[in-house]
């Protein structure tokens, strides 16, 4: 049976995705507005001919390696399910770790003033914001169309953001913040993930830190002591090699309480230091 010229049914579809169940599972649904549920009980299901095409156009796409989350359009981050575009770098799980320990650094705070550095999606952002709305939040980003995702998934879930167009700290005013956190680009031009798997079709701006991975990190911290309040932190996400390099520089810079913290698979993820002002 051709599902381009005839119906096709959920079960037919799903095996003649070429995919893995889960992965077409997902697409389709997607494609159907439904629940998991739905396409195991009705695995007979006949699906109109515009449909069953649609279904084979995505399948196609993610058959050619494109991003489940750029093709349904959304990725669930802390909770939330945020709109997703290939201008913006797909959150993934081990981020939602900045989360937690930003959280844990405002929580004696108030009212605490958080700065988020290319902020992409804004999904550190919202979550954020959803978390603690006394929040005062700020989130930059050098790429207008990051930030139109940015903000439309503000407004998707009622977090109170102001956002900016910024190279960094290049436009802020002259105000301190209680936590400035970012998870800036950090892989390495040469390195050879860059042609493998989702992240050959994410943005190369949000992805590649120069030669060593580190350059957005240096500039990150060098002038984030002039933006934090005496006692305020400093969170960033790294490399999973990059633990050693990262806590170096910020002893350096003088903070203070520097720690790195691994994320859910046990590897380096994340550095955080106190300004001592």
């Amino acid at each position: 049976m051709n599902a381009v010229e005839t119906d096709a049914t959920i079960g037919g579809l799903l095996r003649e995705s070429g995919l893995l169940r889960s992965e077409a599972e997902l697409l389709l649904r997607s494609v159907l507005g439904c629940e998991r549920s739905h396409l195991l009980a009705h695995a007979e299901e006949a699906i109109d001919s515009s449909k069953a095409r649609l279904a084979q156009d995505v399948f196609a796409r993610r058959r050619a390696g494109e991003p489940i989350a750029y093709i349904t359009g959304w990725r669930e981050f802390y909770g939330i399910r945020l709109c997703v575009t290939p201008d913006v770098l797909i959150p993934r799980p081990e981020t939602e770790l900045l989360v937690e320990l930003a959280l844990e650094r405002v929580a004696t705070a108030f009212p605490a003033r958080v700065l988020e550095l290319g902020t992409g999606s804004g999904a550190i952002a919202v979550a954020l914001a959803r978390e603690r709305p006394d929040l005062t939040v700020v989130a930059t980003d050098i790429s207008e169309a990051a930030l139109a995702v940015a903000r439309r998934n503000a407004r998707d879930h009622g977090a109170a953001i102001v956002f900016v167009k910024s190279d960094w700290f290049g436009v802020l005013e002259p105000e301190r913040f209680d936590l400035i956190v970012s998870n800036p680009p950090y892989v390495a031009a040469s390195d050879a993930h860059l042609e493998r798997g989702d992240v050959r079709f994410e943005p190369r701006l949000a992805l590649v830190g120069g030669e060593d991975g580190l350059t957005c990190i240096r500039r990150i911290a060098a002038h984030a002591q002039s933006q934090l309040r005496p006692g305020g932190w400093l969170l960033l996400e790294h490399g999973y090699d990059q633990k050693e390099r990262c806590v170096e520089l910020l002893l350096e810079l003088g903070c203070a309480e520097v720690e790195d913290f691994k994320d859910l698979a046990g590897l380096p993820r994340a550095c955080a230091g106190r300004w001592r002002g």
